[in-house]
């Protein structure tokens, strides 16, 4: 049964239809695995499909089954130059040279291999050159000595990186890029490195963000980066890619921007405020944000509504933005205190509100919330607070860093025992500015009470 599928096989070879050579070598292996005419007949079938790493197995399978047999060193040199490894090929036919001197096909397989490796020697001698040359920016000698490399061994596609890199670097792009293509469709076509089909796809990329004119122009770029780091992940590339995307979004936004149209949404997004309709509000102040990203109007009224919603976190994130863009929008201030206030944050919102004062000393909203600060702080001082509302403030005021590092201060405990247990002391103490200012900080927080 084996020498009938064996048959089939050599019938199928003949006729040219090698992937039933190959099934039919497969099925007779199956019947007789030590047959090593089987390996070496299925490896050439292979071969002829250019599928050289299953040729390189069946012929080393047929060498260890027949040592002495000069046709295994015949597939095996034939399939080491299909994978372009010529140095090996040399070695593979002079091994079967040794066994037999006379065989033509080894020696006619030798002179290829050694003819590759001649030829390998050359192009890399012109690559060396075209390196040389582009280290020096001599940019079209650089390009001539890679069209020879490229000329003389069409299967190492390094060249034509090398030379898209230089039409890079004269701001070729549309050169740049067919080469990149050339590059990374040979490379495929020869199962070359993935780190260098990378290599090709990353620089495309590189040239794609030289010739952009609008957002639209980045996304043929990113992908290109994109099928580089699923070939092969690096920083560079990954890098190139988060810039392009950067860049992309910087795009949109410029193309985006309209103050005319953000004005408009943000009156809108004011007459859904006045009706107490504030996600509707919030959405027309974020389209308005959008059109006109340094509008400090319009991040303020969105911090209103985040306030009225109960979002604080986003009202004081809004609230600090409008003050980043215009630190003398009295709004910004006023918002960012109120969400500091709601928190019980009396000393903050106190502060936030002074800081607003000093570029509109008479704006009346920042003196009320002033006011408003200054009474809670009192109430503390004078010990007025509720059970429940000094419970709140101490939880609240324990969380502060600056408090903890007061009550984990060694001078300042011995300052707390002194209130408590020695009033001379504590009279000293509190002659200390520094030591004063902390002991009110504590006040305020509700850690300590002065009777």
């Amino acid at each position: 049964m084996a020498e009938e599928a064996r048959a089939k096989g050599n019938a199928s070879f003949s006729s040219g239809d090698f992937t039933s050579a190959i099934l039919h070598f497969t099925e007779a292996i199956d019947l007789s695995p030590t047959n090593h005419v089987l390996y070496s007949n299925r490896s050439a079938a292979h071969a002829s499909l250019h599928l050289y790493a299953n040729a390189l197995s069946d012929a080393n399978e047929t060498i260890k089954l027949k040592p002495h047999w000069p046709k295994g060193y015949i597939r095996f040199g034939a399939a080491l130059l299909g994978l372009n490894h010529f140095d090996l090929a040399v070695t593979a036919y002079k091994n079967g040279l040794d066994i037999d001197p006379t065989n033509e096909e080894l020696k006619s397989g030798l002179a290829d291999a050694e003819a590759s490796v001649y030829k390998k020697e050359r192009a890399k001698k012109e690559n060396e050159l075209g390196n040389a040359a582009f280290t020096k920016k001599d940019f079209a000698v650089a390009i001539e000595h890679y069209c020879k490399a490229i000329e003389i061994d069409d299967v190492d596609i390094s060249y034509i990186t090398n030379r898209a890199a230089v039409y890079l670097e004269l701001g070729e792009y549309d050169e740049c890029i067919k080469d990149c293509d050339e590059a990374v469709e040979r490379g495929r076509e020869l199962s070359t490195d993935y780190k260098m089909v990378a290599k090709a796809l990353t620089r495309k990329g590189t040239a794609l963000t030289k010739m952009v004119n609008c957002s639209k122009d980045y996304e043929p770029a990113i992908e290109a980066f994109q099928k580089a780091l699923t070939e092969h992940r690096n920083s560079d590339t990954l890098e190139r890619l988060k810039e392009a995307e950067r860049a992309k979004k910087e795009w949109e936004q410029k193309e985006y921007f309209d103050p005319k149209i953000g004005d408009e949404e943000r009156e809108k997004g004011n007459d859904f405020f006045k009706e107490q309709k504030y996600p509707d509000a919030i959405k027309h102040y974020t389209e308005a944000i959008k059109r006109n990203p340094k509008d400090p109007k319009a991040y303020s009224n969105r911090a209103a509504s985040y306030i009225k919603l109960g979002a604080m976190a986003d009202g004081q994130k809004d609230a600090e933005k409008c003050i980043e863009i215009d630190p003398t929008f009295s709004k910004g201030y006023s918002s960012k205190a109120a969400v500091q206030f709601f928190l019980k944050e009396y000393q903050d919102a106190m502060k936030t509100y002074q800081e607003g004062l000093k570029h509109d000393p008479n704006n009346q909203e920042l003196l009320d919330g002033v006011s408003r600060c200054v009474q809670q702080i009192n109430k503390a001082n004078r010990g007025d607070l509720t059970p429940l509302e000094l419970k709140e403030r101490q939880a609240k005021g324990m969380q502060d860093p600056e408090i903890q590092n007061i009550l984990t201060d060694p001078v300042m405990r011995q300052v707390l025992t002194d209130i408590q247990e020695n009033p001379s002391a504590a009279q000293r103490h509190m002659q200390n500015p520094m030591v004063m200012n902390k002991i009110q900080k504590l006040i305020s927080a509700g850690i300590v009470q002065m009777k």
